[in-house]
């Protein structure tokens, strides 16, 4: 029999309303489990729950807070590889990567954890004292994505505990599983209310960011989702952190060594199947290495293993839906179509599964769609270039801006160019290099906001001055 997720509000474990949708497994097409299906009435419930919960979780010491956390790490870890197993099923990542993503959110969670919230003195007189507070801003929604659906769960709701709010989580329809298990752990070390999970196909998302009694939303998509999230969350002025699509531009200079950059270039680009965010979508080679860059990537692409990523020697999974399978395929069609030449790769797999292998596209225009546009999938444009000027532009030129990478045998010349670079995020000789003290935001239709570090832990709370009279 299949196993069934439930929601879980207020400590405890409830049927959707409506009736149960599946999660089917990406490169089998099997059903993994039914989920509940919640409506907007059950909604209200978790709202409700995470008021109350927040009435004494938000006094309670940040001493409580941290050992909470630290035990819910605890568990994690021992179930690592139950829950790696239960992304692949559901994801479609190799295993390999999947106990990656367990492990890569139990170094944020326990980071988090660690953290401290100070009361800041801004003056201190012999008649005055001021102090800086930072207070927790209430119920926090949490909507996360179908790419990474442990981990960013968990960038999204262990700050938000850790300054003291509470949490309800909507994780995609298509990837709920591990996160619910996240929840499910966490509901063991917490009381109950302080973290909710509501599952739902339909009004759940947008009940959340219009809802009057949650005061901040944290969400991870698209760049038109985001608009919407923005919209619904005027009337009670939300705060919001709002990480939206990347088209994430690479620059290799004239100069480099192609066999030393092209593997991490190539993991850069083809992180998760492509299905990344910070991965780089846009990949700008000097036209005196062109040629080897290609045939570089080539090589690597066709080394790959595709298949389901429980199956031993898999290294390059499924796409993780059909819908995001049809739009890579109609942008390598729509770009062999305007004369790009398709070097490796190109069309789906045939038989079971949403396959896709990596695709390496050369002789493009950076005015294809495929270069404007963020594929969010296994296949890279690389765009040659004469000079450096040009391709600064070409890399600007698109209304997002999230992270960009440059890479050169001149480290600081490299570092001056990607200065130029509108994006969050800069790196020079590595690309999609993230840890959890050191903050990330995007900038133009990217979003805004700020996750990770000391400053990605203040989005989750609201200044408060006190000023003291002696």
């Amino acid at each position: 029999m299949n196993r069934h997720f439930k929601c879980l509000i207020n400590g405890e474990w409830i049927e959707g309303n409506g009736a149960p949708f599946e999660v089917k497994n990406p490169a089998t097409f099997e059903i993994v489990a039914t989920c509940a299906n919640a409506d907007t009435s059950q909604l209200e419930l978790a709202v409700e729950a995470a008021e109350v919960a927040f009435k004494s979780w938000s006094t309670t010491s940040h001493q409580m807070r941290k050992e909470a956390l630290n035990a819910i790490a605890e568990e994690i870890e021992s179930r690592a590889s139950d829950i790696a197993k239960l992304i692949v099923e559901e994801q479609g990542k190799p295993f390999e990567l999947a106990m990656g993503e367990v492990h890569g959110g139990l170094a944020w969670l326990r980071y988090a954890a660690s953290q401290d919230i100070p009361v800041e003195i801004a003056e201190d007189t012999e008649t005055k004292r001021i102090e800086i507070h930072r207070k927790p801003l209430g119920v926090v929604a949490s909507i996360t994505p179908w790419n990474w659906p442990f981990m960013i769960a968990i960038w999204h709701i262990i700050p938000a505990l850790r300054a003291g709010n509470t949490v309800i989580n909507k994780p995609s329809s298509l990837t709920p599983l591990s996160t619910i298990t996240l929840i499910e752990i966490m509901n063991k070390h917490l009381p109950k209310g302080v973290v909710n999970v509501i599952t739902g196909q339909k009004g759940i998302g947008s009940g959340m960011t219009s809802h009057s009694k949650i005061n901040k939303v944290v969400f991870t998509g698209s760049t038109p989702t985001g608009q919407s999230v923005m919209r619904n969350a005027a009337d009670n002025l939300k705060r919001l952190t709002l990480e939206l699509g990347g088209n994430d531009a690479a620059i290799v200079l004239k100069g480099t060594d192609v066999a030393k950059v092209a593997p991490a270039i190539f993991g850069a680009a083809f992180l998760n199947m492509g299905q990344t965010c910070g991965a780089i979508k846009r990949l700008y080679v000097h036209e005196s290495i062109y040629e080897d860059m290609c045939a570089a990537m080539v090589a690597i692409a066709n080394d790959q293993v595709v298949g389901n990523g429980l199956d031993e020697g898999v290294n390059f999974g499924p796409v993780q839906n059909q819908d995001q399978l049809t739009f890579v395929s109609d942008l390598v069609n729509a770009a062999k179509q305007g004369g790009a030449t398709v070097l490796t790769g190109g069309k789906p797999l045939q038989g079971v599964g949403y396959f896709y292998p990596p695709t390496i596209v050369a002789d493009i225009s950076n005015e294809a769609a495929l270069v404007q546009e963020e594929q969010f999938g296994p296949a890279l444009p690389i765009i040659k270039f004469t000079n450096v000027d040009a391709a600064i532009e070409m890399a600007n030129g698109v209304e997002v801006g999230l992270d960009a990478s440059v890479w050169g045998p001149d480290t600081a010349e490299a570092g001056v160019i990607a200065e130029r670079l509108e994006c969050g995020t800069t790196f020079v000789n590595a690309h999609a290099q993230i840890q959890p003290n050191i903050p990330m935001g995007g900038c133009k239709m990217s979003g805004f906001g700020v996750e990770f570090g000391d400053e990605g832990l203040l989005e989750f709370t609201s200044l408060q001055v006190k000023h003291i009279q002696k």
